[in-house]
């Protein structure tokens, strides 16, 4: 199986769990995983928009410009994780608990990862530890993430500042599988 083959069997069992998703509506941030119009909700003081993760077009050239400021290429797991969904994050429980899936909302979003990965990149230098791409969230309450080793492709903790806590799989082919969606939605 591939990651494309995990992710897409964890976002087809994410829609099955969670057949409405609403987000809160931003007419200058707009995706194309909204479906339909936004509605007022009940109670609500703002619009909501439902969304569903969306297959992108094309597994687009995000990384280009990443890969030529960093004089480095970007493994093949990332580029086909934040290619392959427009989507608002996915909750999820790993075997070692909660996490939540971070996906890109429209272009924008694309760029502002860029960004925030060169800041990235320049603290692994700082911290003479291996550059990663951070892919999910630990719980609220933490600031620990889990991100994709570029050089070997391996899943790993991390807190921010540090070098990485430890491996929690061999590859993000491997860690997709043990997924299960999560009862709140991204």
């Amino acid at each position: 199986m591939s990651v494309i083959d995990a992710l897409d069997t964890f976002v087809e069992h994410y829609r099955q769990s969670h057949p409405t998703l609403l987000s809160d509506y931003d007419p200058e941030w707009r995706s194309a995983c909204e479906v339909g119009q936004p509605i007022r909700a009940l109670g609500e003081a703002g619009d909501k928009i439902v969304w569903r993760p969306s297959r992108r077009n094309s597994l687009a050239q995000d990384f280009s410009g990443l890969e030529n400021a960093l004089e480095t290429e970007i493994h093949a797991d990332i580029k086909d994780y934040y290619g392959r969904y427009w989507s608002s994050n996915l909750a999820a429980e790993a075997p070692d608990g909660h996490i939540s899936m971070l996906f890109l909302w429209n272009q924008d979003d694309v760029e502002r990862l860029i960004e925030n990965l060169i800041g990235h990149s320049m603290a692994c230098k700082q911290n003479k530890a291996p550059f990663s791409v951070f892919f999910a969230c630990t719980e609220d309450d933490s600031e620990l993430f889990l991100s994709i080793n570029n050089a070997t492709g391996e899943v790993q903790l991390e807190d921010p500042g540090h070098p990485p806590i430890r491996v929690v799989a061999n590859s993000l082919e491997d860690f997709l599988p043990y997924l299960v969606p999560s009862p709140s939605a991204g």
